[in-house]
């Protein structure tokens, strides 16, 4: 159980930030209804994904949780009801195998888990566990892990490729095992979490983003270098999806094996974070290169809470270096990189999706997600989606 404790300066901008997070949305939403949004348009503007082409889009989850979270904090029934349209839309996901992937954590954890959790609600049960069972079936049993992406109709083959990020997709599993009493989704979770803590993590704690196995022996081939800077780099948001991950691993099975990598993942991190605590994309890009990924300062802030309060009893000089660490990048973060005004539909400045895309520095809508929900861990108002 998360007990996490700030000072009072902290608590100032913390509900300072959730006040005006709250404030500006409800006039975003308002001006945006009926969309699912990933970044904006040169105005500043959400664009939108709920179109049969883009349905399966993986980030498209993250909206509706937004809206659960802007709902937990506000009680506003546009809130609930835009969240609700959300999930319905996404139906048509589940028509599209091509478009699934092993995104299904990240796509119905925040929505239907959620809304079955506030209100158990049969139809979004329905829905979780039908994304549990797509995610569950892309297990390769010769390697122990779950596929990431089916192929792309190019030159790549991808059955055999598993990548850091489905780390943080695992909590479905370890949802549907404890919801149904049925231990096999959580066998395949663990599986995962096991092969990735073998391939995934480096010694030092840097993490790779993409391995290759033989799909067909589950032999380790080789590592990619993915959305970060090279092989052999240390993509950031790749490092908070294990940092998180792990954490969240341990939460569900109480085994400590998870929370030492979660550890040796979060000291690496803490070790390479700039003195700015402005977070780049790679913490090994060239040093003649600045290319910053506020999603991933995000999304570290809220595992290290996370992981912080896991070790608030039995560690409590860690778990304050950790609550510390992201207590300090939610600050940076909320002095120089949010736009609270009405002008701009998003909230974090300066996010970026990999190194070697043509687009740096935007607008992207997990990063709005992972920032506001560590915000509301630390007032103690978050939505119960990793509750064990």
């Amino acid at each position: 159980m998360r007990n996490i404790e700030i000072g009072s300066f902290d608590e100032e901008w913390v509900s300072e930030a959730l006040d005006r997070i709250s404030s500006k949305m409800e006039t975003v939403v308002s001006r945006n209804l009926g969309k699912i949004p990933y970044t904006t348009d040169d105005n500043g503007r959400f664009d939108d994904r709920s179109d049969k082409k883009d349905i399966c889009w993986w980030t498209n989850g993250f909206w509706g949780g937004e809206l659960w979270q802007l709902y937990k904090l506000t009680q506003l029934d546009l809130f609930k009801e835009e969240a609700i349209k959300v999930e319905e839309k996404m139906d048509a996901a589940f028509m599209d195998y091509n478009g699934m992937d092993h995104d299904a954590g990240f796509r119905w954890l925040p929505t239907s888990v959620i809304r079955y959790k506030l209100d158990k609600n049969s139809e979004s049960k329905n829905r979780a566990l039908l994304a549990t069972a797509n995610l569950a079936g892309r297990f390769n049993l010769n390697g122990n892990f779950i596929r990431a992406w089916n192929d792309w109709g190019d030159d790549r083959d991808t059955t055999g490729w598993a990548i850091i990020d489905c780390m943080m997709n695992l909590p479905l599993l370890y949802w549907a095992s404890r919801e149904l009493g049925d231990p096999r989704f959580k066998a395949i979770a663990t599986a995962h979490a096991d092969t990735a803590m073998k391939y995934f993590i480096r010694e030092d704690g840097s993490v790779r983003h993409i391995i290759g196995f033989d799909p067909a022996t589950g032999e380790f081939v080789r590592e990619y270098g993915g959305q970060g800077y090279e092989e052999g780099s240390s993509w950031t948001r790749g490092q908070s999806w294990a940092l998180y991950g792990f954490a969240l691993s341990y939460l569900f099975t109480c085994d400590k094996k998870y929370l030492a990598t979660a550890i040796k993942v979060a000291d690496y991190v803490i070790s390479e974070i700039p003195e700015t605590f402005l977070v780049p994309v790679d913490y090994r890009e060239p040093f003649d290169v600045n290319i910053e990924d506020s999603t991933a300062a995000a999304i570290t802030a809220s595992g290290l809470i996370e992981l912080a309060g896991i070790l608030k009893e039995g560690d409590e000089a860690l778990a304050k270096k950790y609550l510390d660490t992201a207590l300090k990048l939610l600050k940076t973060l909320h002095e120089k990189r949010c736009d609270y005004t009405l002008d701009r539909d998003n909230i974090l400045l300066k996010c970026t999706a990999a190194y070697h895309d043509s687009r740096h520095e935007f607008a992207i809508i997990y990063g709005d997600y992972y920032y506001i929900e560590a915000l509301m861990k630390l007032k103690g108002i978050d939505l119960p989606i990793f509750t064990v």
